[in-house]
């Protein structure tokens, strides 16, 4: 399985709670995922508000976390 890089700045490897979160906040069937520097700016939210949320979405029990 290949590794999901960040479309707007490249970092490999992306984490299991950047690409739920860019699932859960920006498009279920997205093909394209934001580290989590990037979605925060393009959300224009900071990062603990995001990792605040992976919080929320997995006591919620979502399973893209």
């Amino acid at each position: 399985m290949k590794k999901k890089s960040c479309y707007v700045c490249g970092k490999e490897a992306l984490s299991k709670n950047e690409i739920g979160l860019t699932k859960k906040l920006l498009d279920l069937k997205s093909k394209k995922f934001y580290c989590l520097d990037c979605l925060a700016e393009y959300l224009e939210v900071d990062t603990e508000f995001l990792l605040a949320k992976v919080a929320e979405f997995k006591e919620q029990g979502c399973k893209e976390f």
